[in-house]
């Protein structure tokens, strides 16, 4: 089995929420898992998997705790061409800016080598207001692509 780092960004704590159920039902299936709330670039290992779970806050921005992380990516481009990771997005369809963190980090981590495990799952809370249900249906798809 493998070990899967997830990195949370949230405002509200709903990525949290969200990371944290998927952390157990991946321990459920046998594997290693970390969750990390502040994300250090120094401190990841830069190779395996990630799966990363961001809420989208404001006008399309990185929520507070994940915004260090993404300075990091931009300014040292790391190799990931060793990783291999899964997103998942939370936010609200009515903004046009729905899931853009998601987005934003999915495009920086391939820009840097890393490779997609699957479809990245844009969850919309105003349809789902318990967003570990639709989580919890993706990851089944995504972890039998590890």
């Amino acid at each position: 089995m493998s070990h899967i780092t997830l990195i949370t960004g949230s405002t509200l704590g709903g990525a949290e929420y969200v990371a944290d159920h998927l952390s157990e039902l991946l321990e459920d299936d046998g594997h290693s898992t970390e969750v990390i709330n502040q994300a250090d670039l120094s401190e990841l290992p830069l190779n395996g998997h990630w799966l990363v779970v961001c809420s989208t806050h404001g006008a399309g921005e990185l929520p507070d705790n994940i915004k260090p992380f993404m300075a990091q990516l931009q300014a040292q481009q790391p190799d990931l061409s060793g990783l291999h990771f899964g997103m998942v997005g939370l936010g609200d369809s009515s903004y046009d800016t729905f899931c853009a963190a998601a987005k934003l980090l999915d495009q920086q981590l391939s820009q840097l080598g890393a490779i997609r495990v699957g479809e990245r799952l844009d969850i919309d809370v105003s349809q789902h207001p318990v967003p570990e249900d639709p989580a919890e249906n993706w990851l089944m798809t995504w972890k039998n692509q590890l």
